[in-house]
């Protein structure tokens, strides 16, 4: 009986849980980041215009960078020119573009992206066509220094079009960008052939002035950063930007609110010093150092080659005395001892500036297969070698031959090392250890034209060992490194590498490094 007055109360207390009504939960709010909103807009009409404008920037730093290669000749002829005194034009833009790319990139992250990128343009275009006015040396030196103040900032247009481009598309569209590069590089070359001969090299100033100007005005049709906007909290301005880039593209917003990712701590410097990176960060500068020297130590010394006949030991006639006119002076003549650019040295120009892309198939394969060290080193080693056949007697086709092999080496020496040196360092010190590396990068630079244009003059031989000693130095300290990053991450870093060979010639501000820091998280080719 017992039990059985039991066995009511417990259906009893069974029905009573299972009629009970559970508390309403309350649901979170739906949220997106800027990355989350650019992978859902996705590809469309926006990011081709993106594309061609931001990607053009690359055509107006070349332009200006090159620009003193083709007109060296011309100003040391009018002006009387000591070597050294050449040199210090090209040393004197770099120095512009070290100091004042520190300067926009602190900017940028004040007063947002695009507007930097807007005032360097004018800056560069405005000082660059006063230097078409130049009375003198000095104020040549100047002028062209404040140019690469101003060309410094065009890295900020990499960076826009970085953050708009959905994930899967960054491998196609960033690695076509070193086009705009070449097509820059090979276009200078192309007025200089032309107009220096007839009109002078003030109007190849002026000229080469045209494509910054007309980039000016296609800039309205690109918004400013929507992560930068999100950065300093103003996230309505965000929004429409991206509501916008939605309606051309023809696509959907993600649902929720934009929000900005959590980042992680960001490294410090003396973290890269660290006794677990000490030996690899000190290998790394050496490596970056000599790379710089070499790529511009190639550029400088093939002009410089072409300008003093110096091929197969035949010696320049410097004691005959050329007058030269210069068609854009009032038929001023200049003697001095000259020797100009024939349209042969401008065909051989044009030749091994392209190479710059001739072994990018066989360097990625090699980054795979044979890993970064050793394709380093080899690519190091083959620089060296071929900076001492350009002593050997040769024919002109062997010349050309030499010089694309050298330029494609250089390149492919770029491409190798920035891998190497983003895929060493965690996440956090990533940015800071490509930052420090882009300065050695313009120092070495800075010192090249004293080599190929001040030294070279005085002893081809010595210059040329000089530039193979130090590709050694690297292919040395290549082989040695410690750590071999073969088969990390490849597949998020790899399509950055060569439109990013010449941007990490500027600093990396914080910005860049959130979303730097973001996307090798996030990303998935």
């Amino acid at each position: 009986m017992a039990t059985k007055q039991t066995e009511p109360v417990t259906v009893i207390s069974l029905r009573k849980l299972s009629l009970g009504t559970p508390e309403p939960q309350q649901k979170e709010p739906k949220t997106f980041t800027v990355e989350e909103a650019v992978e859902t807009i996705g590809f469309g009409r926006f990011h081709i215009a993106l594309f061609l404008i931001m990607g053009s920037t690359g055509v107006v730093e070349a332009m200006e960078i090159m620009l003193i290669a083709v007109v060296s000749p011309v100003i040391r002829c009018e002006w009387q020119l000591e070597n050294w005194q050449v040199a210090l034009v090209t040393t004197m833009v770099f120095f512009g573009y070290m100091v004042f790319s520190i300067v926009f990139g602190l900017l940028a992250d004040r007063y947002g992206r695009w507007k930097i990128l807007l005032i360097s343009f004018l800056w560069g275009a405005y000082f660059s066509l006063l230097t078409s006015f130049s009375p003198s040396y000095i104020w040549f030196v100047f002028l062209r220094t404040m140019v690469g103040c101003g060309v410094s900032g065009h890295a900020q247009g990499l960076i826009i079009k970085t953050e708009f481009l959905p994930t899967k598309y960054r491998g196609y569209m960033l690695p076509l960008s070193q086009v705009f590069w070449l097509a820059g590089s090979l276009l200078i070359i192309g007025l200089a052939s032309v107009v220096i001969p007839t009109i002078g090299w003030r109007w190849l100033i002026r000229i080469a002035s045209i494509p910054g100007i007309i980039l000016i005005m296609a800039f309205k049709f690109i918004p400013e950063s929507a992560r930068f906007n999100v950065s300093t909290g103003n996230t309505q301005a965000a929004m429409t930007t991206l509501e916008s880039i939605a309606k051309m593209n023809s696509s959907a917003m993600p649902e929720g609110k934009l929000v900005e990712p959590i980042l992680e701590k960001r490294g410090r410097f003396a973290d890269l010093l660290d006794a677990k990176y000490l030996r690899t960060t000190l290998q790394i500068w050496v490596i970056w150092l000599g790379i710089s020297f070499a790529y511009y130590g190639v550029i400088l010394a093939s002009a410089e080659l072409l300008e003093r006949d110096l091929v197969c030991g035949s010696q320049p006639e410097l004691e005959s005395e050329v007058v030269v006119t210069l068609g854009d002076t009032e038929g001023s003549q200049s003697p001095c001892h000259c020797h100009m650019f024939a349209p042969s040295d401008y065909r051989t120009m044009i030749i091994s500036t392209i190479g710059e892309i001739a072994l990018n198939p066989l360097n990625i394969l090699g980054i795979n297969f044979l890993g970064r060290r050793l394709s380093l080193s080899i690519t190091m080693g083959c620089t060296a070698l071929f900076f001492l056949l350009l002593n050997i007697c040769t024919s002109s086709a062997g010349l050309v031959g030499f010089l694309f092999m050298l330029r494609a080496l250089v390149a492919a020496n770029f491409n190798t090392i920035y891998i190497y040196t983003a895929e060493v360092y965690p996440t956090t010190m990533r940015a800071l250890g490509m930052g420090t590396s882009g300065s050695l990068c313009r120092i070495g630079a800075m010192v090249a034209p004293f080599i190929s244009q001040v030294l070279m003059s005085a002893s081809i031989l010595g210059a040329l060992c000089l530039f193979s000693s130090v590709c050694v130095v690297c292919a040395i300290s290549a082989f040695t490194l410690p750590i071999e990053t073969k088969g990390r991450a490849l597949q998020v870093l790899l399509p950055f590498v060569i439109l990013l060979k010449i941007y990490l010639c500027c600093p990396v501000s914080s910005q860049e490094t959130s979303m730097e820091e973001e996307t090798v998280r996030r990303t998935a080719f």
